[in-house]
């Protein structure tokens, strides 16, 4: 048996070492742009020099919310309407509920939705929401007071 012996490195073989290199880099590049772009669906904010003129305002806010000791349960309820339970309000308090249901990757439309009471903290919207996972941004006024809540529907 005899064997040839390996030849010398040339041209050529650098040639597709370099070729074989860039198309994998290039390969990959691509591969994770597509990724970042099939995933990431909307804006945080329209402005951000805008948004970090509020953002101290929107801290203070969120700090005396927090303080108000409310709270809601969110589901989804029959007929594809969304249900919320609200608790720590004052007792007599004639709560205002509305939202504006997001979707997560920004697909469907916002949908606003405003609530009926059903007594006893108890409230449902008007309008169903289509099927699938939304992001709720739930705003309650009562007494004066505005308290704001983000939850997920499934």
């Amino acid at each position: 048996m005899t064997t040839r012996p390996p030849g010398p490195f040339n041209g050529r073989h650098m040639t597709a070492i370099l070729v074989a290199f860039f198309a994998v880099v290039i390969a990959v590049n691509v591969l994770m742009a597509r990724f970042a772009i099939s995933t990431f669906g909307g804006v945080v904010v329209e402005n951000s020099y805008v948004a970090s003129q509020h953002f101290n305002r929107w801290l203070d806010e969120a700090q005396s919310e927090k303080a108000l000791g409310w709270n809601a349960a969110l589901a989804r309820g029959a007929g594809d309407r969304v249900a919320v339970t609200l608790a720590g309000l004052p007792a007599g308090a004639v709560p205002a509920v509305s939202a504006v249901a997001r979707h997560p990757l920004g697909r469907l439309p916002d949908q606003a939705l405003v609530f009926a009471p059903l007594g006893g903290g108890r409230f449902v919207s008007t309008t169903p929401l289509p099927a699938g996972r939304w992001r709720l941004r739930l705003d309650v006024r009562a007494d004066g007071h505005v308290w704001r809540h983000e939850g997920d529907v499934l």
